[in-house]
């Protein structure tokens, strides 16, 4: 949170002079204080917008090309080739008692269809966080991330990096749609379907993608 210096206003009291038979002149009026000085503009980052539309509804997402270039390139090449037409959200990881927190992923299943694993941009590097609407990268080890991909509902910033983990990587965030997001987060799941850390996860009937586009400026 940015913190703007108080500026605390001096009042000048005038003191009438005494005089003998004449009246002392008006005081003068004190100099103005100078006005505080405007905090500089913030920096607009460049981005682009894709739709993602869903069969729950749209979900328009702005990817912050200039703070991680590399994994939005490679989010914008897919959309592109339209190699995520077709795709689903499959996942949907939910907290008991907080239905205002959790995460939905998808991204291409067909091995096919997958561009090489990019390098992995750290929050630590682009200042971007796994906060409410973020979108981030899918990942086994640093560097494998190919199409999965993320979308946060509620303050999951302890998967930011951090010195001892590096975290998984925010390239952009949902500008409309969160109540798309919302809609796929609460579809039923599975209780037996999904490997490991992610058996219970896996959504019951997968929502599709049935196009993903970039949104004209």
């Amino acid at each position: 949170m940015i913190r703007l210096p108080i500026v605390a206003a001096l009042l000048l009291a005038a003191t009438p002079l005494a005089a003998q038979q004449t009246e002392a002149p008006p005081a003068e009026a004190s100099a103005a204080q100078p006005a505080a000085e405007a905090p500089p503009p913030a920096k607009v980052w460049k981005t682009e917008r894709v739709k993602l539309q869903t069969a729950e509804g749209p979900i328009v997402i702005e990817l912050d090309t200039e703070r991680a270039p590399i994994t939005s390139a490679n989010f914008l090449k897919y959309v592109d080739q339209k190699r995520f037409d077709g795709i689903t959200f499959y996942r949907a990881l939910t907290f008991p008692g907080r239905p205002d927190l959790g995460l939905i992923q998808g991204g291409q299943r067909d091995q096919k269809k997958l561009l090489p694993p990019i390098a992995h941009e750290p929050t630590s590097k682009t200042g971007l966080s796994n906060r409410d609407g973020a979108i981030a990268m899918a990942r086994g080890a640093p560097g494998s991330a190919q199409s999965d991909f993320f979308i946060i509902m509620g303050d999951l910033s302890t998967l930011d990096a951090s010195p001892k983990d590096p975290g998984f990587a925010v390239f952009g965030r949902v500008v409309e749609g969160m109540d798309t997001v919302k809609k796929i987060l609460a579809a039923p799941v599975s209780a037996t379907e999904g490997v490991g850390a992610m058996k219970g996860q896996m959504i019951a009937k997968p929502v599709p993608v049935t196009t993903a586009r970039r949104v004209p400026k």
